[in-house]
């Protein structure tokens, strides 16, 4: 038995990607193992007692300051004291609490958020709607490139045009999506979870929404909720993803310096099920690379979440391939992981962490794109973790692997690759050296034609200046020997005696008047 059909290969039990609540759902590692539903049930329930130990803290604080104030204004004389009241409790003054008062502001806005975001933008009396377009999301700076603001008009004319086969309700989810993107636009402050939960809300409602005119039709409103989260997001993109308020871009740097490092990771410490020899599998390998990295080029979380999938798909086609049988699922994750640690994929975090925040949950609840995402946090989560165990290494092998000291495509130990070809003596010969051989002797051909062409280039270009001189020459010579003599025109009098003018009958005839 080789030594790659005995290692023991990555394993993930398909229990381990739901939900931990049991509910059935896929869950997810940004939301520590739980589903989007379960993990907006438990924010909520945390951010709702943290608001109420807040006021209860507000609480204590009024009562204290109103015990100091009384304290020391208790001497003063009683017209003086009526002259000043003390504003009744539970609704004080700033003159009465200083800096308390803003304090109470921000808990009553906090607490009030929620009902802003859900009845706000739904309510019939609503008037909130921009004047133009140009008014949703930030206003563009000069850096911004005419890519992208053609690429936001397009979104939005796609939009308007795909509402107007809804006819009255699509004016009206138009205008809630606009009321919503300006709404957003001016809540700088507000943290990544902050803004993931207002843009789930407004998932939420306008899903309810549809659901009842199209009376319980999941398909339709699935296709609306596409179109309005395609149409948001594009708007929202550049103030929603990788925020200033969160880690994301450390962590991308982080995931792309621990990748770099396990560069020496081969397919066969993996264990993953694919023949890159087989041109077919080397396509399907190629092209999986090109989706995962092309995610970052997308705005929309559907289109991320889409190229997620493509890659997938593009996987399971190469195991299916090397394998002539379907592929299962202890197969794709080694696979996922390899071509992972292959194209370093550029913001992998801020990308992963977008699509959690900002995806439409049912996506990710459910399906093929849910199950896919899944595994490709699960991916992420284990490059993070892999230690020699993973890789079935010795501790001593793995650290000089990582620290650059050796690599395995050198260690003659790995019997996979150290054997393949032999030296005409019988020697074995390491394939990596064999082809770097042949690359050096592909780029000394390389080198010749390149010097050749370059010497015909360069008698091309003597020609030609040899050419240009023998025509200048040639020109010059004939004009020499050939001068060109310009002629005055000769001006005709009005009166002058015309032959042809014999000929015209009369009154035609020109009459000659003495002068």
């Amino acid at each position: 038995m080789s030594q790659r059909t005995e290692r023991r290969g990555i394993h993930v039990d398909q229990s381990d990607l739901l939900c931990k609540k049991g509910c059935g759902y896929y869950g997810n590692a940004a939301w520590q193992g739980l589903c989007s539903k379960c993990w907006r049930e438990e924010y909520q329930r945390v951010r709702q007692k943290q608001i109420q130990d807040d006021w209860a803290l507000a609480e204590k604080l009024q009562r204290e300051e109103e015990a100091a104030y009384a304290s020391s204004h208790g001497a003063q004389p009683h017209s003086q004291t009526h002259s000043h009241p003390t504003p009744p409790h539970p609704h004080p003054g700033p003159a009465s609490l200083g800096p308390f008062s803003k304090f109470e502001e921000k808990k009553t806005n906090e607490k009030t958020r929620k009902v802003t975001t859900v009845k706000k933008f739904f309510s019939p009396s609503s008037r909130v709607a921009p004047k133009k377009e140009n008014q949703e999301g930030k206003t563009p700076s000069p850096s911004n490139s005419r890519r992208t603001s053609f690429d936001m008009d397009q979104v939005s004319k796609d939009f308007v045009d795909f509402l107007k086969n809804l006819q009255k309700p699509g004016k009206e989810i138009h205008k809630q999506c606009r009321a919503f993107i300006v709404n957003m636009s001016s809540k700088k402050d507000l943290s990544a979870d902050e803004l993931s939960e207002c843009v789930q809300d407004f998932y939420q409602n306008m899903a309810e929404r549809l659901m009842s005119h199209f009376k319980g039709s999941s398909e339709s409103v699935e296709q609306v909720m596409d179109q309005v989260e395609k149409y948001i997001m594009t708007r929202l993109y550049k103030s929603v993803f990788c925020p200033e308020t969160t880690d994301d871009e450390r962590k991308d740097l982080a995931t792309q310096t621990r990748i770099r490092a396990l560069r020496w990771v081969t397919i066969q410490m993996l264990c993953v099920s694919m023949e890159e020899d087989i041109p077919e599998v080397s396509e399907n390998v190629v092209q999986a690379i090109t989706d995962i990295i092309e995610m970052d080029s997308k705005r929309v979380p559907r289109d991320k979440l889409g190229c997620v999938t493509r890659c997938s798909k593009h996987i399971f086609s190469a195991i299916r391939i090397t394998k002539n049988e379907p592929a299962s699922a202890d197969d794709f994750l080694p696979a996922l992981i390899y071509i992972v640690l292959k194209a370093n994929p550029p913001r992998l975090q801020s990308n992963i962490q977008y699509i959690t925040r900002f995806c439409n949950p049912s996506r990710l609840m459910t399906g093929e794109d849910g199950y896919f995402f899944t595994n490709l946090c699960c991916a992420v989560a284990f490059i993070e973790k892999l230690d020699a165990q993973s890789l079935n290494l010795s501790a001593d092998e793995f650290e000089r692997y990582m620290s650059g000291q050796a690599s395995p495509r050198s260690n003659g130990s790995e019997a996979d690759w150290s054997q393949t070809d032999s030296a005409p003596g019988g020697a074995p010969i390491n394939p990596v050296l064999a082809e770097l051989n042949q690359n050096l002797e592909t780029l000394s051909g390389l080198n010749c034609r390149q010097e050749a062409v370059m010497e015909a280039a360069q008698r091309l270009q003597d020609d030609l200046l040899t050419w240009t001189g023998g025509v200048q020459q040639e020109v010059n010579g004939a004009l020499e020997k050939y001068p060109l003599e310009i002629l005055p025109r000769p001006v005709s009098a009005l009166d002058d005696r015309n032959a042809d003018s014999d000929n015209l009958p009369p009154p035609l005839t020109p009459q000659m008047s003495a002068g």
